[in-house]
């Protein structure tokens, strides 16, 4: 006994269902024509790109800032088409590692760079890149640098093994060249070869630096109009944007500003408070994010923000970031004396994370974070407040211990629970 059973879509076409039922009344639906669009041909316009991988949350696309615990702070990574701004430590130290790290990240998914600096010529920042660490390597390096700093208690072995149980399962380590977000080995060069093979593009402001300069009024300075003339070009040529369908095989682009809103490139927003060109860097941003939210490519900018005096500027550039990510170095501060902070070299204070397709955006429960730069690997971790005072503290110290809790806020108090890693 056969049934021919008519259904209609919502395009008004029909699809016919033909239902067979056998002698021991069991049905089977077979459907004639041609197979739904949407399954395999919806799935071949997905394009894979690597280094790349969507965010559950918002399906937007990410790429890896080169450090797996600043990805996890940020909600994955850092997503195509936006800005991320990091706050420079007073003496450029850490800061300038972590614009490395973005780099060398390009560099090992074959994604093409765009290096500018007024202050270091692109091919030497890329030759002082960090040497990825792969597969086995991490975890030989990782015993060798807790072995490293390990400190002369009576219960070492104890608060190591303390340390590994605490780990979380996600950060275990790379495993292959192809994983989303590498470890780097901060005392290793990156192979030549491996940065003669990519494709990069760089910009050093006192090579453009033209004699005769052309000052027109409320309008750029020299160094930013000629830097977003040169991302354009870029942008355009090599179709990050989309515009060139002959191009088959999609890649993403990596843009790195170092020291941006210093006076190397021209700008007195960090020479005195009412400066004359206060716009120039707003400006220069406000273009800046237009072509990354049109094109394929993520930027990462370093600025010295601790030099601008006028705040409502400082306001203004965090409004014109997406992410924005400040390093507190204990470099020439109290706290480098203080016995609270032996054990790190700076706070690290994320500002800001983007919307993205969502209403609001994500908080991550960690508040108060610290890093520290071992002998081969940056690392971030929670920072906590020693669960209790004992006797055998001398009364300046607990009056040094009382006055940073005051500084950490009330964060530490909520997550004393460990001394937990986010990286390692």
């Amino acid at each position: 006994m056969a049934a021919v059973a008519t259904c209609g879509t919502g395009a008004g076409s029909t699809r016919s269902i033909v239902a067979t039922t056998s002698k021991n009344n069991v049905t089977s639906f077979q459907r004639k024509g041609p197979r739904a669009s949407g399954t395999d041909s919806g799935c071949s316009r997905l394009v894979s790109i690597a280094g790349t991988r969507p965010s559950v949350r918002n399906g937007q696309l990410l790429v890896s800032t080169g450090l797996p615990a600043l990805d996890q702070l940020l909600g994955g990574g850092l997503a195509v088409g936006t800005v991320l701004l990091i706050e420079e430590d007073k003496y450029n130290i850490y800061s300038s590692l972590l614009f490395k790290y973005f780099l060398a990240e390009g560099i090992i998914n074959g994604h093409t760079l765009l290096v500018a600096s007024a202050k270091e010529d692109p091919a030497d920042i890329l030759q002082e890149l960090p040497a990825p660490l792969l597969d086995d390597n991490y975890k030989k390096d990782l015993d060798e640098d807790i072995c490293n700093h390990q400190t002369p208690d009576s219960n070492i072995k104890m608060k190591i093994a303390w340390r590994y149980q605490l780990l979380p399962k996600m950060e275990s380590g790379p495993v292959s060249s192809s994983r989303f977000g590498h470890y780097y080995d901060a005392s290793k060069r990156m192979p030549r070869e491996l940065i003669e093979t990519s494709k990069w593009h760089g910009f050093f402001f006192p090579e453009k630096l033209s004699s005769t300069l052309n000052k027109e009024p409320c309008s750029l300075t020299h160094g930013y109009r000629r830097l977003l003339q040169f991302i354009q070009k870029v942008i355009y040529e090599e179709g990050f944007d989309g515009s060139n369908p002959q191009k088959k095989q999609k890649n993403i682009l990596r843009i790195g500003i170092q020291n941006l809103g210093s006076p190397l490139w021209g700008d007195d927003i960090c020479c005195t408070e009412n400066c004359d060109n206060s716009h120039s860097l707003t400006k220069f941003l406000y273009v800046l994010r237009g072509l990354l939210r049109t094109s394929l490519s993520a930027c990462i900018i370093t600025m010295p923000t601790h030099l601008i005096q006028n705040r409502a500027i400082i306001a203004r550039i965090t409004n014109l970031s997406d992410t924005v990510v400040g390093l507190e170095s204990f470099i020439g501060s109290e706290r480098e004396t203080n016995p609270l902070y032996k054990d790190y070299h700076g706070l690290i204070h994320i500002r800001q994370i983007p919307r993205l397709n969502n209403l609001i955006y994500d908080v991550s429960d960690v508040k108060d974070l610290a890093f520290k730069l071992k002998r081969k690997l940056f690392t971030i971790e929670r920072l906590h407040l020693p669960p209790d005072l004992s006797d055998t503290v001398s009364r300046s110290s607990k009056q040094d211990l009382a006055e940073s809790s005051k500084l950490l806020g009330p964060g530490c108090g909520m997550m004393a629970g460990g001394k937990q890693h986010l990286d390692f």
